[in-house]
């Protein structure tokens, strides 16, 4: 598929999506996308859709199999070009080989023999419920599949997390397509099926799929807005002199990802119960509140602002 190309009437064009992916256990804890796929390699007959060749694949097998998040190395940050081009072979972490294998398997990276659509499929422990995570504002594809899967949806919510910042590398696994397309899913704990998290997450894919099928069979999508969450900065947790954890999400904003934080708003709770407040200039919307996997990166939640994206006209060309 082209990066898309415009014509007189300002409809962007693009090659039908013929090859796509289904990712799961890219973190080998977040259950619904590993049984999801489990599921699909078994009996793909709910994902087939026609003239389109769909891989179901799981990601991270030994991560998997151990249900933990990664064995060396976190392999949603593994795709660098320094990863995908390094030497070593079996000495290298396993989230590495992997990511240079799976990256022959689908890519290469950036080229015009990668996979058209990836669907990387996560849960997440915080309540940010369903999210579609965008890695480009300039992809008119995605948006208008974005567009039709929150409408498919409501009034059920289905919102879009923006990662796309200067200063943050696109390394996920699924940027290995060219059109990426992150899910997450919450709350749900690590290693943990809930019902509710994997059948939202198994209908936001079904209208993804269609839409698909329907760009292919040559209906034009017209000019759309999307609200997106554009990802700002991430905050850490209070800490001593000697990197210690000394204060915990306040309780007015554990668990309220997507709500309003104002300056002046508590933030953080020290163990003793002093209230440390937000101090930034504006209103933000956090999300990724408390994240378990995100300890280690020293992340208690990130925070967004609200936007609104124009996605010209596409069709297929």
């Amino acid at each position: 598929m082209s990066n898309g190309s415009s014509n007189n009437n300002n409809t962007a064009r693009f090659d039908a999506a013929r090859r796509v992916a289904i990712f799961g256990g890219t973190h080998g804890n977040e259950m619904s996308g590993v049984t999801l796929v489990n599921l699909w390699m078994q009996n793909s007959a709910e994902i087939q859709r026609k003239g389109l060749e769909i891989k179901p694949f799981i990601t991270n097998p030994k991560a998997v199999e151990k249900c933990v998040r990664y064995v060396d190395t976190d392999l949603n940050r593994a795709f660098t070009p320094e990863n995908l081009s390094a030497t070593g072979g079996d000495e290298l972490p396993y989230e590495v080989q992997r990511a240079q294998e799976i990256n022959r398997m689908f890519g290469p990276k950036g080229s015009a023999e990668a996979y058209d659509v990836i669907f990387d499929l996560h849960n997440t422990t915080s309540n940010m419920g369903c999210t579609l995570i965008l890695e480009s504002s300039k992809d008119a594809f995605n948006l208008q599949m974005m567009n039709y899967i929150k409408k498919a949806l409501a009034p059920a919510s289905c919102l879009v997390l923006l990662n796309e910042h200067p200063l943050l590398k696109y390394s996920t696994s699924r940027s290995v397509a060219k059109h990426p397309v992150g899910m997450e899913v919450g709350p749900q704990p690590q290693g943990v099926l809930r019902s509710n998290i994997f059948e939202a997450m198994r209908v936001i894919l079904k209208h993804a799929l269609d839409f698909i099928s329907l760009f292919n069979e040559g209906m034009e999508f017209p000019p759309c807005t999307v609200e997106v969450f554009r990802v700002l900065e991430r905050m850490d947790y209070p800490r001593d002199a000697n990197g210690n954890i000394i204060a915990m999400v306040h309780p007015n904003l554990q668990d309220c990802d997507w709500e309003p934080l104002n300056p002046g708003d508590p933030m953080f709770q020290t163990f003793d119960g002093k209230s440390i407040h937000y101090q930034g200039s504006s209103t933000v919307y956090p999300t990724f509140i408390n994240e378990a996997a995100y300890y280690e990166k020293q992340q208690a939640f990130v925070t967004t602002r609200r936007e609104t994206l124009a996605a010209s006209a596409i069709r297929k060309a």
